[in-house]
């Protein structure tokens, strides 16, 4: 049995080697050329507008998707919208909200960056992993997410 200590130890120490990673798999994906037609932040934003089924997300939606703050986001957002890659309108049933979404060229450039994120993300996964660790890798950060989700909706049930 471990004890505490130990369990506490391989706990921040499996965490902090997640982190770790993710933030030297991005420096290395965010060095192809293909960024410099559009930030990492950028394309973000980007992506989260075309997966949504409708084409279009409130600003506080797309906050829940993208890893900024809100005012990051809402500066974000006019930029892309200058550089004609996104669009607003306000919603039909909430004159005072907001939804955005990609423009045709918005569009085009997310799926020009995003074929060469594919292909950068598939040859440093291969680089480094089987297909079984692979499935490992995401039953295992799925798990991480879901516990997360799980306790955020707890903490908001028993907050009201």
């Amino acid at each position: 049995m471990t004890s505490a200590a130990a369990h506490r130890r391989l706990a921040t120490d499996a965490w902090e080697s997640l982190l770790r990673s993710q933030v030297s798999v991005m420096r290395e994906l965010h060095k192809e050329p293909i960024f410099k037609k559009v930030g990492s932040r950028e394309y973000d934003v980007l992506y989260n507008l075309s997966r949504c089924p409708t084409g279009w997300l409130r600003l506080n939606e797309l906050n829940d998707n993208v890893l900024l703050t809100q005012p990051s986001i809402s500066r974000l957002v006019d930029r892309l919208q200058a550089r004609g890659l996104i669009q607003r309108r306000t919603p039909d049933d909430d004159k005072r909200g907001v939804l955005i979404g990609l423009t045709e060229a918005g569009a085009a450039l997310q799926k020009e960056v995003g074929r060469a994120h594919v292909q950068n993300i598939m040859h440093l996964m291969e680089d480094a992993l089987t297909d079984e660790e692979m499935t490992i890798l995401l039953e295992l950060t799925t798990k991480l997410r879901t516990t997360v989700a799980e306790r955020a909706a707890s903490s908001a049930v028993s907050q009201k």
